[in-house]
């Protein structure tokens, strides 16, 4: 037998656990319920959001039961929070009502016969209560199992004096929610959304995550909300394409110049459109009251933040997570067009990669440097827009806000910002490191240069990038391919090559100037051919990209640790 205050059903999931997490850090014992499988998820995530999880117990349910299928027994349950649902379009019309609506009126039917109980949350959408229990499964089971749920569940609540109270989170903006809007914002990033569904007046309202879990979660102590339903929304959203023209500036890409009716967007074939046909039922210039709502939010003290600053933050999570593809790097997004990873005020290492890479390259450089570290793509670059400054004119930008004296390590194509930063601020760098430096060895083939061509590179596979560059196939590699699909970016890549390889003895020149101290580090199967003064460290077993294969052995350097297993020379 458990005893706990709170119960939240569907705790894994993405409104779920940040209820947990919030129920914690409000000092509530709270139990959550979820599907078998998902304890590992949870525990996870409430371990990287820094939760003391001493008032937590979890157990494993299935509300497509009757009974619930509860692995545990509780009492002293005051407050039953149900996020639990099928979020999916596509869904079979009895898998959906299995879960969003049997599933819903088991939950209120157990929380129900809970002696010490205060108040039972449903969660649900923000259109469920406005369409008056009109269900059309023609045009998806998702929202139509959610409208039915609605009227259903206040109806039985009603009838049996159950103290239920209904929340109805819009497009709930957070790390994680890959849902709705974000597959219009990566087809924005991708290149692929030459007019947007919809009409100047469709509103597709949002609302921030920490919004919504501290309002829910302060429902139950407001007793003057029992039977009511309070749309969670912001109603400051832009209309949706004034929302996507926000985004694309601050992704630096072209916005749709045009938009297209639904009805005729349903017409064209989806491969065309790349719109789900069930999404298109949530485009529409219905506006909704949430004056209830905000006296609650007065009440709770809480309030949205500012929306463009929402939408941005969370177009950078899009973009940094490829859409739910991949993990993001720590504190990565745009800044002023560039894309910047990490620290960006005290860094005690600034990392710079070469082509055709992006900052994903440095991932298993930065689990070994274990520091501080500031990252960027290039200018034109990975995920970087193009820019009309000088490199050493961008990399002073990218600089401007350290306060740090770093190491600055440059790969191939980044050693040439990296020279440029140290030539011209000596004084705020405390070394250079220059890996695999491109202006002193072979210069670039010719098969190389052929597949960065812009229309042969935009369908290469990784496994294919990966064999033409000579390294193991990976994340960073998958990256780079996401990037080099991207409009224009294959263009500037092979521009950038070019470049490179025209300014091979400028560079030396400017190499030869730099006052601060330089380590080089290169493969053995990739040699330097240029003579130099400086300290070279070769890696055995690897070509031009040892921080790919031999991460460890680079951070040994970059850290200047001297260690065995390389060969150091020197004629300083």
């Amino acid at each position: 037998m458990t005893h706990t205050d709170s119960v939240v059903f569907g705790a894994a999931g993405f409104i779920g656990r940040s209820l947990v997490a919030e129920l914690l850090r409000t000092g509530h014992t709270v139990t959550a319920a979820l599907r078998t499988g998902s304890q590992d998820r949870l525990r996870n995530w409430l371990d990287g959001q820094d939760v003391d999880t001493a008032g937590l117990t979890i157990t494993t349910t299935d509300i497509g039961e009757p009974d619930l299928a509860l692995s545990d027994t509780v009492d002293g349950v005051r407050d039953v929070y149900n996020a639990a649902a099928l979020m999916k379009f596509g869904l079979d019309a009895q898998v959906a009502r299995r879960v969003n609506l049997d599933g819903a009126v088991h939950v209120l039917e157990w929380a129900a016969r809970q002696p010490d109980l205060r108040r039972i949350v449903h969660i649900t959408g923000y259109r469920a209560a406005e369409n008056g229990g009109k269900q059309d499964y023609g045009n998806g089971a998702y929202e139509a199992s959610k409208v039915e749920a609605d009227l259903l569940l206040r109806r039985i609540a009603a009838d049996r004096d159950i103290p239920l109270t209904m929340a109805n989170p819009s497009g709930v903006l957070g790390p994680g929610q890959y849902f709705g809007l974000s597959d219009i914002i990566d087809n924005l990033w991708q290149g692929r959304l030459p007019a947007l569904p919809g009409a100047a007046d469709t509103f597709v309202p949002v609302v921030d995550l920490d919004y919504v879990a501290r309002f829910i979660v302060g429902l139950p102590a407001q007793p003057d909300t029992v039977g009511r339903s309070y749309p969670l929304l912001d109603a400051a959203t832009p209309e949706l394409p004034e929302l996507i023209r926000l985004v694309a500036d601050h992704l630096h890409v072209a916005a749709p110049r045009f938009t297209l009716p639904t009805a005729l967007v349903r017409r064209l074939p989806r491969a065309v459109t790349r719109a789900d046909p069930e999404a298109l039922a949530f485009l529409s210039s219905d506006r909704y009251d949430t004056s209830d709502s905000d006296v609650i939010a007065r009440r709770l003290g809480i309030s949205h933040p500012p929306v463009g600053e929402l939408l941005r933050t969370y177009a950078d999570g899009i973009v940094a997570t490829r859409n739910g593809a991949s993990e993001p790097a720590p504190r990565s997004g745009f800044r002023d067009g560039t894309w910047v990873v990490g620290e960006q005020i005290a860094p005690e290492y600034v990392l710079l990669h070469g082509i055709p890479l992006d900052s994903d390259s440095w991932a298993g450089v930065v689990r070994e440097l274990d520091a501080p570290i500031l990252a960027a793509d290039l200018p034109g670059l990975g995920r970087s827009a193009a820019t009309s400054q000088s490199t050493g004119d961008w990399i002073a930008a990218l600089m401007a806000p350290v306060r740090t004296r770093p190491v600055v390590v440059g790969h191939s194509f980044g050693a040439w910002p990296a020279i440029e930063f140290a030539l011209r601020h000596p004084e705020r760098v405390s070394r250079l490191v220059l890996i695999a430096p491109a202006f002193l060895q072979r210069p670039a083939s010719r098969l190389l240069g052929s597949h960065l061509a812009a229309e042969v590179v935009k369908r290469m596979s990784g496994a294919k990038l990966a064999a033409q560059l000579g390294i193991p196939e990976g994340p960073a590699v998958a990256s780079a391919v996401a990037n080099l699909r991207r409009p224009g970016v294959a263009q500037r890549t092979f521009a950038a090559l070019r470049a490179a390889g025209a300014s091979r003895d400028e560079l030396a020149a400017k190499l030869a100037r730099v006052t601060v101290p330089v380590d080089i580090i290169v493969g053995a199967d990739d040699p330097l051919i240029e003579p130099t003064d400086r300290s070279v460290t070769t890696i055995a077993g690897t070509g031009h990209y040892p921080q790919l294969t031999h991460p460890d052995l680079v951070a040994r350097v970059v850290r200047g640790d001297e260690f065995a297993g390389a060969t150091t020379t020197s004629d300083r």
